[in-house]
């Protein structure tokens, strides 16, 4: 039956049926993670590096309270100027929709829609997980994980958070964490976390397979693929680490928590490398588009579509 509060694109509605590679891409990064111009400019960068590599991409947000699979870039244009959008999870759509709100919505959120449109890849940059400042502080992307058969191609866990204890509750819920072309864990903006893999995989073609296999297993869980960022935008793990531990501090002594917290840090850890965590930040971005868009062409197969 189809759901009246999300509507498809026609080029995604094609694409779908024609058996075209298709690759979800989240908003929160254009209405919450990034100043103007530059939250224009990466989603369309991102939707460009998609189609570079021949699959369609489907950036998913709120318009006006309908959940939009797929944007035109009138469309991005809005979105990235918009005044007053929700940052859009599993618990915020009933109040986007009620209310007609314009949307930006998290990783948990792209994958529960895109899993209504049927797409089973999906690239963002980092996941959320368990934060620092707190250990009930756990994201909803997490559960999603555990909940939501699809391929998410990420850079690791945002380096803010506690990663051995995200790694250890994507292990207890039996997330598979994949290490793409290494055994490391990536830290987000840094190669490095000392951190493992619960298995490496080196082709765009072995990740579509395991998935596969994984589903065919009968498992419902994502299959969580880290793609470290690139070396030459990459920063170290111990450059990194005293300015994610300053700015938590200022977290903690500012009373910021919840949703608030971390744009605060991310913002203040770009501020604290004089903009190059920012630039990293945006290469990680576009490189997880390229890699998640090969991974929908090796997933993908065509259907056969009756003549007219």
């Amino acid at each position: 039956m189809k759901n009246p509060n999300l509507t498809l694109s026609p080029e995604i509605a094609r694409a779908l049926n024609f058996g075209t590679p298709v690759v979800a891409l989240e908003s929160t990064v254009i209405t919450h993670g990034l100043p103007q111009p530059q939250n224009l400019e990466l989603a369309r960068d991102m939707e460009q590096q998609v189609r570079d590599f021949s699959a369609v991409p489907a950036t998913i947000a709120l318009l006006d309270g309908e959940i939009r699979i797929g944007l035109s870039d009138e469309e991005l244009v809005r979105l990235s100027e918009a005044d007053s959008v929700l940052k859009v999870s599993h618990r915020d759509f009933a109040t986007a929709i009620a209310k007609k709100m314009n949307g930006g919505t998290t990783v948990a959120g792209t994958m529960f829609a895109a899993q209504l449109a049927g797409i089973k890849v999906f690239a963002t940059g980092g996941i959320g997980g368990v934060h620092k400042e707190s250990a009930f502080d756990i994201s909803t992307d997490l559960r999603a994980l555990t909940e939501i058969p699809m391929i998410v191609v990420c850079a690791g866990a945002k380096a803010i958070l506690d990663l051995p204890a995200t790694l250890e509750y994507l292990e207890t819920m039996g997330v598979p964490v994949v290490g793409y072309q290494t055994d490391e864990f990536p830290a987000f903006y840094s190669r490095e976390s000392g951190l493992g893999v619960s298995v490496r995989l080196d082709s765009p073609k072995e990740v579509a397979d395991f998935a596969q296999t994984h589903w065919q297993l009968g498992m419902r869980s994502a299959v969580l693929v880290t793609n470290p960022v690139p070396e030459a935008e990459a920063i170290s793990k111990s450059k990194m680490e005293p300015l994610i531990l300053k700015a938590s501090a200022e977290a903690i002594g500012q009373g910021i928590h919840g949703q608030k917290l971390t744009p605060f840090l991310l913002s203040r850890i770009s501020q604290l490398t004089e903009g190059k965590s920012l630039r990293t930040n945006l290469a990680l971005l576009l490189n997880n588009a390229r890699l998640a868009a090969q991974i929908a062409g090796e997933m993908t197969v065509p259907k056969k579509v009756k003549a007219i």
